[in-house]
């Protein structure tokens, strides 16, 4: 088992635990797939993720996060992921309005790929803003170079 998994697990029935419900797979699978709007996951594969078998990808992260009010780097990578980035900002603790929930409900409807370019483009917004011109100026550059 590798140590990764093994501590991916400990992490995710803590998180469940600290939410009231219990680590079992059975719990898991129903609560994932209610909120999960892709193709649901199996009874094994939640097993998985409980017995240090395996990790979700990304998007299914993302909803496990969510559901139990953790953040998904916090989920994948423990402290290492908070202490790994210098002034990690807090995840917010208040509910999303009701927009910001219709925005959330829209993004995890997407395609992994479109996903993906939205995450981008939040990135980019948050980088300080000299970084931001920066990439914006090439971003400039290379429409003008592709319309020559």
């Amino acid at each position: 088992m590798s140590n990764e998994r093994a501590e991916f697990s400990k992490r995710l029935a803590a998180a469940m635990l600290a939410q009231g419900h219990e680590p079992r797979p059975g719990v898991l699978v129903t609560q994932f797939n209610l909120r999960f709007p892709g193709t649901s996951v199996v009874f094994q594969t939640a097993s998985r993720w409980l017995n240090g078998k395996g990790i979700p990808e990304q998007d299914k992260l993302v909803v496990l996060a969510d559901w139990l009010k953790e953040s998904p780097d916090f989920l994948r990578f423990g402290d290492r992921a908070v202490h790994g980035k210098r002034g990690a900002r807090q995840v917010k603790e208040e509910a999303p309005t009701y927009d910001d929930q219709k925005v959330f409900d829209i993004y995890r409807a997407l395609p992994a790929a479109q996903q993906k370019v939205v995450c981008d483009v939040i990135l980019a917004l948050a980088a300080p803003p000299s970084r931001r011109s920066i990439s914006i100026k090439r971003r400039a550059g290379a429409k003008a170079d592709s319309r020559r």
